[in-house]
């Protein structure tokens, strides 16, 4: 079976720190997956936030996630607090990827806990319609 293998680049965007709440564990006594996704879409709300962007108006547009990937390395756990960092990814007229990093302090040791990405559509709710990328959000992107 082949195995899902995110790259990561080079140059990040944004870093946050996320503590791993007691409602994220599942019955594995580890962050769950559906945790995860909550992490990551935490991670990209606080970047949005940067810019006084929200997903709902980021320069004028809507977003909308239409793909989401997870490469999983490492178990988190209770009280883990989480360094995620965010990466621009492809740009298209119409969206964009964003990548992220989750790691955590084991010791006196930065590990990898997974890699992600997201694909990001620009959309009009009023319309129904997916938009071109606006030209300020492009240029936060391609930095």
């Amino acid at each position: 079976m082949a195995r899902l293998k995110i790259n990561i680049p080079e140059i990040s965007l944004a870093s946050f720190i996320i503590p791993v709440r007691i409602t994220d564990i599942n019955y594995g006594n580890h962050v769950g997956n559906n945790a995860m996704v909550e992490i990551i879409h935490e991670a990209r709300v606080q970047f949005l936030s940067q810019y006084q962007f929200t997903e709902f108006d980021a320069s004028g547009v809507s977003l909308i996630m239409s793909e989401l990937s997870i490469e999983y390395k490492k178990e988190a756990f209770y009280k883990d607090e989480l360094t995620v960092k965010v990466f621009p990814g492809e740009i298209s007229a119409v969206g964009f990827d964003l990548f992220y990093s989750i790691s955590a302090v084991r010791g006196d040791s930065i590990i990898i806990i997974a890699h992600a990405k997201t694909g990001m559509i620009c959309y009009n709710y009023q319309t129904k319609k997916v938009e071109r990328i606006p030209e300020k959000l492009k240029s936060i992107l391609s930095t």
